[in-house]
């Protein structure tokens, strides 16, 4: 992929344009452009197309190409949206100090002083007054409407251009070879054409700064970066650039400090607050062999860490770069706008051309002037700046607060299709769970207390590599447990270990091991159906192959999950879980969430199976997931939602990414898709019904009834209102809050 950056587009039609060229080359594969970001993304083949050729083919419809390279710094980037928003608004500033003279001079019956000037005089002054701000303000109008007309097509610009430019033409020749027209005839429209690119030029102004709020989210976590970053190397502090870290580097933190990239702690302890990653408010404990994550906030302690991912790999920057990506995709619903707007110019050059001759053959006299004034009218009422806004707006608004709240949307497509999922489908291990065993319980017997009795298994288990030994070594841990010295280690596939502790012979396995070496099992048989029907795994612990106690381990739902599950309901989702676990841990499992439906037993590469079963039952499916194994699934899936808690290919395969790795986020998700398609629905319903209701009145259908003419002055006002409009609606998604999880 590549990111081409134009300059030019105004409008769907430009949009349309540019992604026709593009993708007319031999080895693109595909063009998406957002006119928004005034960006081109385009997916091709290197060894067909250069990136020459695709700036060739944008120049050839008319636009410039002003950088070709996809990773532009964001502060270049910024600068060079502040420096066209200046040029914009000097060009404003301009076209509206002649204008103001211009309206003055044009309505010289109200001002007395203007009485005893010529009309001549009068006349030849609005034309050097309206020259600079037709050629110069207005000049990107008619460059680009040339260009258009060069390629047989027709934009935005050209509606301004014929409407602007015939009130022009026809004022100038009445200034200059008046005699051309009979005395009814003889107007000037110089106000006209002024005034109406200056309020474009005041729309636009207004559209450029609105965008530019659009992008807060992103902006603010680029802040978040730190600029440099205290390297210890060959023992030695040093202070360096941030971009001048490399993987392996010792970094010191120090408190109030932000870490400056990813990394695992190696020495010290403190407190981090992660909050701008992951949303939590409660800072988080670190030690040595934890993880940190660059731009995060150092709270109390010292610590030294080894710098793991920098630069473009850090999580902030994946956060920026998905971000950006999701903005600059395109929604189906917003290819359905661009078709109509293509279509929509052309029509609209030829209801103004048919009005104008309506009005020149049956209009009340002087017929030339309302034939002029409507054609006018109905070309700049109509520009369809509103309907190119419509949804790239909102997808940009949506997809930034979703970062804001720790939801990463990475296609526009995901966003649109979310509103509409029917059924859900929840990987059990680390997203209805937490992901890793914990010491659940603990029954020690034949006077053991449950000190003795996790201290005695956790120096066995110390020297195992099982997931279970880990929960039980860290169970011991949790409780400030001095672990005991153990040797003659001895593993059992399938069954559990023994090892001698003190002299003697301690054992630790499942049932089987239990049976085989325990004595005086019966009375535990009750014991362990009650654990094994909560979905919970007993580990025996033998001393001298006399019972010591049992410890019970499961993978604890996260507490958010039934809560997260019931409201799922609630908004009328299918909810299923997936698991590779048995079926009794899966029905106690489920039976803890709430979840009615499962699949357990499920082989890796089968889950997508069962995605897919799900879609030819009709329903629109979401797949949630945390690990490898669940990246076809959450690919196969209309919408795969992955946990940012999980693995990095499972968030390479997912539409959306919760930082938080939490169920509720599952809802803020989809609340937030919700109310990004109902913006978007009501952004297109008002283009569309400001242009159906303008046009018709900008031709005169009221003229005959009411004797109501709009004036293009007052065209262009609306005109530039309604984008204004359609932008400041898509900014209202900033507001968006979590639901409430009752």
């Amino acid at each position: 992929d590549v990111s081409l950056k134009i300059e030019g587009m105004h409008c769907a039609s430009c949009v349309g344009r540019v992604e026709k060229a593009l993708k007319a080359l031999p080895g693109v594969t595909d063009a998406v452009v957002n006119l928004n970001l005034e960006e081109a993304r385009v997916t091709y083949l290197p060894q067909m197309v250069e990136l020459r050729e695709m700036g060739n083919a944008i120049r050839s419809v008319g636009y410039s190409v002003v950088e070709q390279d996809s990773d532009i710094p964001p502060d270049q980037q910024e600068l060079r949206r502040k420096k066209a928003y200046s040029r914009l608004k000097f060009k404003f500033i301009f076209s509206a100090s002649l204008a103001l003279p211009v309206m003055i001079l044009s309505m010289a019956d109200m001002f007395p002083f203007l009485q005893n000037v010529s009309r001549e005089l009068r006349w030849f002054i609005l034309f050097i007054l309206t020259t600079p701000v037709m050629f110069f303000a207005g000049s990107g109008f008619f460059t680009a409407a040339w260009k258009a007309v060069r390629h047989f097509s027709a934009d935005m610009n050209t509606l301004i251009a014929v409407g602007t430019g015939s009130a022009y033409i026809y004022s100038l020749l009445n200034t200059f070879i008046p005699i051309l027209f009979p005395a009814s005839l003889q107007h000037v429209y110089y106000d006209t054409a002024a005034v109406i690119i200056t309020l474009i030029l005041f729309g636009r102004l207004l559209e450029a700064r609105a965008k530019g709020h659009t992008s807060d989210a992103i902006k603010r976590l680029i802040g978040l970066q730190p600029k440099t970053a205290r390297v210890i190397r060959k023992g030695a502090e040093s202070d360096i650039s941030v971009e001048e870290v490399r993987p392996g580097d010792r970094i010191l933190v120090r408190p109030g400090e932000r870490i400056p990239v990813d990394g695992i702690v190696k020495e010290g302890y403190s407190s981090v607050d992660e909050s701008m990653i992951t949303g939590e408010s409660m800072p988080v404990e670190k030690k040595a062999g934890d993880k940190v994550i660059g731009a995060t906030v150092n709270k109390t302690g010292s610590f030294t860490f080894i710098a793991s991912r920098v630069g473009r790999d850090t999580m902030l920057a994946q956060i920026v770069r998905l971000v950006n990506e999701a903005q600059g995709s395109k929604a189906p619903i917003q290819r359905l706008a661009d078709i109509i707007a293509g279509y929509f110019v052309p029509v609209v050059i030829v209801i103004a051309i048919i009005t104008f001759f309506i009005w020149l053959v049956f209009g009340p006299p002087p017929q030339l002037t309302y034939a002029l004034i409507t054609f006018i009218t109905v070309l700049i009422i109509a520009c369809p700046c509103a309907l190119g806004l419509a949804t790239p707006t909102s997808i940009m608004v949506g997809t930034g607060k979703g970062a804001e709240l720790g939801i990463l949307i990475k296609d526009a497509a995901a966003l649109e299709t979310a509103h509409r999922i029917t059924a859900i489908l929840l990987d059990k291990t680390g997203t209805i769970s937490q992901g890793e065993p914990q010491v659940t319980d603990i029954f020690p017997f034949n006077g053991y207390s449950k000190e003795q009795l996790i201290q005695l298994a956790a120096s066995v288990e110390k020297l195992s590599e099982h997931p279970l030994a880990e929960a039980v070594v860290r169970a011991a841990g949790e409780k400030n447990l001095s672990l005991l010295e153990s040797t003659d280690f001895l593993a059992v596939p399938g069954k559990g270990i023994h090892a001698m502790v003190d002299g003697k012979k301690i054992s630790i396995g499942n049932e089987t091991l239990f049976r085989e070496n325990g004595n005086g099992q019966n009375h535990t048989d009750r014991l362990q159906n009650e654990l094994t029907g909560s979905g919970k795994t007993p580990l025996y612990v033998l001393s001298e192959d006399q019972l010591a106690g049992i410890i019970a381990v499961a993978d604890p739902i996260k507490p958010d999950s039934p809560g997260a599950i019931a409201n799922l309901k609630k908004m009328g989702i299918q909810v299923f879980m997936i698991t590779g676990d048995n079926a009794g841990t899966a029905a106690a499992i489920a039976r803890e969430a709430g979840v009615e439906k499962f699949y357990a037993e499920v082989l890796p590469d089968q889950k997508s199976d069962y995605v897919k079963k799900l879609q030819e039952d009709g329903h629109i499916v979401a797949m949630v997931g945390d690990g490898i194994n669940d990246a076809p699934a959450l690919a196969q899936a209309d919408v795969g939602i992955a946990m940012g808690t999980g693995t990095d290919i499972a968030m390479e395969a997912g539409d959306i990414t919760l930082v938080k790795g939490s169920l509720t986020d599952v809802i803020v998700a989809l609340q937030l898709s919700r109310a990004t398609m109902r913006n978007i629905k009501q952004n297109l319903f008002g283009s569309f019904f400001y242009n159906s209701l303008g046009i018709p009145i900008a031709a005169g259908v009221l003229y005959p009834f009411l004797g109501i003419l709009l004036n293009p002055m007052i065209a262009a006002a609306a005109m530039a209102a309604s984008s204004v409009t359609v932008v400041t609606n898509a900014l209202r998604l900033r507001t968006f809050r979590k639901p409430s999880e009752g």
